[in-house]
């Protein structure tokens, strides 16, 4: 029996690890060894990711790099917001460099990065923290269906 060809409406089990241009590490579904789950042409990845899949099989492993409007996308200015410092708790204070959840109003939760603290001004980010990088990625195909 031969093994499913990963193509456009294909459903995909992967592990992947992720570092930034200097070698460092980003992020890896390894560390908990969880893989991702994806299906192919929903637009939750970039057709450029999509198609460094296409034709791969489970056990195939691949290695490619993508600028940043093809990974994480550039950062948007209209991301970045200017937050009352008193919007802030002792249990997430307005630091530089902290990840604060913030509730939205729909009820879901949207990570911020506090990026600078002038008086009561607090500078929070809420691009993706890999956006505006160029990033390799390792994966692994665990399973195509």
């Amino acid at each position: 029996m031969t093994q499913a060809a990963i193509s456009a409406n294909s459903s995909v089990l992967f592990h992947f690890d992720i570092t930034l241009a200097d070698g460092s590490a980003a992020e890896s579904t390894r560390v908990h060894n969880k893989p991702s789950k994806l299906q192919m042409g929903d637009s939750s990845i970039s057709p450029a990711f999509e198609a460094q899949l296409i034709g791969l099989v489970a056990g195939d492993k691949k290695t490619f790099t993508l600028a940043p409007q093809d990974a994480y996308g550039m950062p948007n200015p209209d991301n970045i917001f200017y937050v009352d410092r008193s919007k802030f708790s002792g249990d997430a204070p307005a630091k530089v460099g902290s990840i604060i959840g913030f509730t939205m109003p729909d009820g879901s939760e949207l990570p911020g990065l506090v990026r600078d603290v002038v008086g009561e001004s607090v500078t929070v980010d809420f691009n993706h923290p890999l956006a505006g990088q160029t990033l390799t990625f390792n994966i692994e195909i665990v399973k195509v269906s």
